[in-house]
């Protein structure tokens, strides 16, 4: 029998249930020559949003976000001579700090180009922006407002353009996410991924991030903060191939029973803060508390993006706990963010098989 994806209707409350195929691809890069295949089709690519990446190309950053975490020793000097601008429209501490070392640490240098005083375009085109940017540097990192600053930028560069976040995703960071998925439980396929909260930029990342890899996702949002409708039919057909499943729903306290990991973000994004008025209520029953971890398992690990409006939607007693990966997550923004560079840029490489990183299994994968 197929897995299905059950889809809650925002307004009315009743779903429908759409039976899905088995997988019709072998999820998890299988041999030298595919790693080899995948990097090869990834280099001087863009990277504007998970959907850009197939199964077996996301694999493979995974895999070499794994080895190069295990093993940086292997890759320092992978990226010699090469330069990264770092544009960024929003303030930072994760993405900015963790890209610079991560290309620092490669061997190549990192450069920063503050422009949150005001948008990339208002000064000169966004195309004269690029053609000037790839005669200098050999990939351009973006943290935007608008996604069409990022998609436009990539559509006239000669160098690779890569999206650390805008209104529409945040494809870097759903990466590391299941990077830490994956050394918890050892894969993500067959995971029981809950996300709580505002189904915003981070939530569509994770949703096309975790179809690629099988994951069997529940996303849990008040009425009309769902996920955008194209991010859930592009869901929903990359998990036609991998057998992951989605459901969508209104109830946080059905969302989070089984589940394997708990994931919230802010209700209130960078540029929504004249919402907060409107946002603080209607966000406040998707608080992940301990009443509402309660209801998950003893294994269950929780996570945020950060930074984190403590108080608002999570409490102290659960991002300080135990269960609490949050730091694990920030740490790997680094290693990620090297596989990432490493790819596009031509510096990727295998790590013999028993040098590997050997992730804790799951109890099971029912």
């Amino acid at each position: 029998m197929g897995s299905k994806t059950v889809v809650m209707g925002s307004t009315s409350g009743a779903s429908d249930v759409i039976d899905m195929p088995k997988p019709k691809v072998a999820l998890g890069i299988q041999s030298d020559a595919g790693f080899t295949e995948a990097a090869k089709s990834l280099r001087g690519r863009d990277l504007c949003s998970m959907s850009d990446l197939s199964v077996q190309e996301l694999a493979a950053i995974m895999e070499l976000a794994h080895a190069v975490k295990a093993h940086p020793e292997d890759f320092k000097h992978a990226l010699d001579g090469k330069q990264m601008v770092l544009i960024f429209e929003k303030a930072s501490l994760r993405t900015r700090l963790t890209f610079e070392a991560a290309i620092n640490t490669l061997g190549g240098n990192a450069i920063f180009y503050d422009q949150t005083q005001s948008p990339l375009g208002e000064r000169e085109s966004l195309s004269d922006v690029a053609h000037n940017i790839e005669r200098w540097m050999n990939v351009i990192v973006l943290r935007t407002y608008a996604h069409e600053t990022v998609t436009e930028i990539a559509e006239v560069s000669k160098v690779p353009v890569i999206n650390a976040l805008s209104d529409y995703e945040h494809p870097c960071q759903a990466i590391t996410d299941f990077m830490t998925i994956e050394e918890r439980f050892g894969t993500a396929e067959g995971v029981k991924f809950t996300y709580v909260g505002d189904g915003n930029n981070v939530c569509n990342s994770l949703m096309l991030c975790g179809a690629l890899l099988g994951a069997h996702m529940t996303i849990a949002t008040p009425k009309g903060y769902e996920p955008k409708l194209e991010i859930i039919h592009k869901t929903m057909a990359i998990a036609e191939d991998t057998g992951a499943t989605i459901t969508l729903t209104h109830d946080p306290i059905k969302a989070v029973e089984g589940a394997d990991a708990i994931y919230t973000d802010v209700c209130i994004s960078m540029g929504q803060e004249n919402e907060t008025t409107k946002r603080t209520p209607i966000f406040k029953p998707y608080q992940v508390n301990e009443a509402l971890m309660a209801h998950a398992t003893d294994h269950t690990i929780f996570m945020h993006c950060l930074p984190a409006h403590r108080g608002q939607e999570v409490t102290d007693a659960v991002i300080d706990s135990e269960q609490s990966v949050v730091f694990d997550q920030a740490e790997n923004r680094m290693h990620a963010q090297k596989s990432l560079l490493l790819m596009l840029l031509g510096g990727a490489k295998r790590i013999p098989r028993d040098r590997g990183v050997n992730g804790k299994r799951r109890r099971t994968l029912a």
